[in-house]
Formats: structure tokens, sequence, C-alpha cells
């Protein structure tokens, strides 16, 4: 049986606490997917492919700029997780472009254009095509 190469990580993080990673909440990224871990006996796994992010927002409450950490949020269009929350993390401007960057990298790879990701029948489809039907 052949080995696998270890997978190659773009960030990895803890949520903190205090600005201190004590948890045991790990993120990562890699080239194609988000992976949330928790838990220290009983250990869940859970990731999202990044090409299915339909939207990324950002939060840095005062309490958490005090400690120079924020929190990021992502929707999806994947049925077990469409929320994603990456909590507490060191520089969470960086973390939020960086993964921008990444799933706008995976969607031009797999030829995905928005209206495939966002149809969802409601009225951003309506103003769709409206703007075809001009």
């Amino acid at each position: 049986m052949a080995k696998m190469a270890p997978m190659e990580y773009l960030w990895k993080d803890r949520k903190r606490i205090l600005g201190m990673p004590i948890t045991f909440t790990k993120y990562s990224l890699s080239e194609d997917r988000i992976f949330l871990q928790t838990g220290l006996l009983n250990v869940r796994l859970e990731e999202i492919v990044l090409y299915r992010v339909r939207d990324i927002s950002m939060s840095v409450k005062l309490t958490q700029r005090i400690f120079g950490v924020g929190s990021i949020r992502l929707y999806s269009s994947d049925k077990s997780m469409p929320e994603l929350d990456i909590k507490n993390v060191k520089r969470p401007w960086e973390v939020k472009e960086l993964i921008h960057r990444q799933v706008e990298e995976m969607k031009i790879r797999r030829r995905m254009r928005v209206n495939e990701v966002l149809s969802d029948g409601g009225a951003a489809d309506d103003a769709l095509e409206d703007d075809l039907l001009d």
C-alpha cells in the first residue's frame, strides 16, 4: 500500500480565549477545502469544499480587538454545514482575504459561474433574469 503525502495547509490556527490558543478547536485551510476540528477525546472533523462557499463575512468586536482576534463566517451550499464560524483567530482580515482568494481560484478551476452557485429561486434570480432580458 502506497503512502499518501501529508496534506499541505495554507493556514492553520486555533480558536483563542483571551488571545491565547488554549482550546481544542482547530481551523485549517488547504488548497481546496477548509477544515474544522473539535474535541480532545472525541474528535470531530468537518470540512467545506471551497467552491461551495457563497459568501464570507467578518466581525471584530471590541473585546476581540483588545486581544487581536476576530471571527469569520462562511456561508456555503454544503448540506451538512451551510454556515461555518471561524471564531477568535489572529489576523482575521488576512485570513478572510486568503480564504476569498482560494474560493475564487477554486471556482475558476471548476469553471463555475456566480449564477450557478447562487441560484436559489429568489429575488436575486429575478434580478438576474431582468438583466439578461434587457
